[in-house]
């Protein structure tokens, strides 16, 4: 059996693939900062009274910052590829711009601040520190990626 795909059947992919890569990077975006909170919850756990911590201790938010961490890992270098991949196939190039160049930025920066996870485990607070300011520096690049993939958006659905 042939299995082959007509023209208009790959324009439709095409063009909807556009929005594949900001439907999962505002999802990302939103897992990220639900990550932050879990740090910080994490981290405040360590300077909270023994009854506070006692019940703090059962939301297990350090356990969730690190489940929330691996995901976060993960999607981002997929949503990285992804969309490097859907803006060529559907350009026949990339463009280099300030928007790629921050979503490199941040695959490399969460890359390295997953790294430190094991020196931080062993207590060394000049991991906990670089982690967030990593972290810190990922969640701004993130907000400007937000608004600069939106005015790619725009351009995109205004050429359709």
């Amino acid at each position: 059996m042939d299995f082959a795909l007509s023209d208009s059947v790959i324009d439709s992919i095409k063009t909807y693939s556009n929005f594949l890569h900001p439907i999962a990077m505002w999802a990302l975006f939103f897992m990220t900062l639900y990550a932050g909170y879990l740090g910080i919850q994490s981290r405040r756990l360590r300077s909270v009274d023994k009854e506070t911590r006692r019940a703090m201790a059962k939301k297990k938010f350090g356990d969730r910052h690190y489940k929330y961490g691996s995901i976060l890992l993960a999607i981002m270098v997929i949503g990285n590829t992804e969309g490097m991949a859907v803006t060529y196939w559907n350009n026949g190039k990339l463009f280099v711009d300030d928007h790629l160049l921050a979503g490199i930025a941040m695959t490399t920066l969460i890359a390295v601040a997953a790294s430190l996870v094991p020196p931080m485990r062993r207590g060394k607070d000049w991991a906990r520190y670089s982690h967030i300011a990593l972290s810190t520096i990922i969640v701004g690049l993130f907000g400007w990626q937000a608004v600069s993939g939106m005015e790619i958006m725009n351009k995109i659905i205004s050429q359709l």
